[in-house]
């Protein structure tokens, strides 16, 4: 069995009532309780299919269903007994250096994917206006160039990892980290509050881009709900 055929099994597979609670009916947990301890997946604010064709509706299925869900069950386990078990997400990432592996990686990937789900959003994309235009060519010059240097942060990441936009002492900067880490831990390869991030994890992309990651993340800004990111910039400055 290869790759292809092995994700599209994985879909076919029966998810969690949790999993399925992709759309804005079910959206009724907050995103500051899925991010307390014990953990819990946040509904969708969409449904499965709203991102295609960027981002198709079996990925969307098996990215929230399957490998989000198992960073929040997997990160429930790990923290039982330890130290952490009372954090929030951002309190256990100021400590990070501290933690063991498994609750490095497991609360990083529920973290990270709860923040990608909310800045995508159906019928947005295109070109940024406001404070977030403004910030973005006061720091790059201009959408275009902010556009190739985030674009080069994804693509070049070796293996597995994200791409961000982060506020750092007020300015915009932009970087990668590997694995399910992100800006928010301490002693990341790049710090600062995240506004904007894209996971180049093979399983964000491989069904409908194989591996042409780059067509991937040209994709992605056509669903990028610039209205969030504008909230995030407001609120990290």
């Amino acid at each position: 069995m290869n790759r292809i055929e092995f994700l599209r099994t994985l879909a076919g597979t029966t998810f969690a009532v949790g999993a399925l609670a992709g759309n804005t009916a079910c959206n009724a947990a907050s995103k500051e309780e899925s991010l307390m301890a014990p953990f819990s997946q946040k509904p969708l604010p969409y449904d499965f299919a709203a991102l295609e064709p960027s981002i198709d509706k079996m990925t969307m299925e098996i990215h929230y269903g399957k490998h989000h869900a198992a960073y929040v069950k997997n990160l429930n386990d790990a923290i039982k007994g330890t130290e952490f078990e009372k954090m929030s997400l951002t309190d256990m990432f100021k400590n990070i250096g501290k933690a063991p592996a498994a609750i490095r990686n497991n609360g990083g990937g529920h973290w990270n994917h709860t923040f990608f789900w909310d800045i995508m959003a159906p019928g947005k994309g295109g070109t940024p206006t406001g404070a977030v235009a403004d910030a973005i060519n006061g720091e790059f010059g201009s959408f275009d160039s902010f556009k190739e240097t985030f674009g080069k942060a994804a693509a070049t990441r070796f293996g597995s990892g994200w791409a961000w936009l982060v506020v750092q002492n007020g300015k915009l900067g932009v970087g990668s980290t590997p694995n399910q880490d992100n800006p928010l831990m301490a002693n990341a390869e790049i710090s600062g509050t995240p506004i904007l991030g894209i996971d180049v994890w093979e399983h964000a992309y491989y069904l409908k881009y194989q591996n042409k990651r780059a067509d991937y993340v040209g994709a992605f800004w056509d669903v990028i709900n610039w209205d969030k990111v504008g909230e995030l910039l407001k609120a990290a400055k």
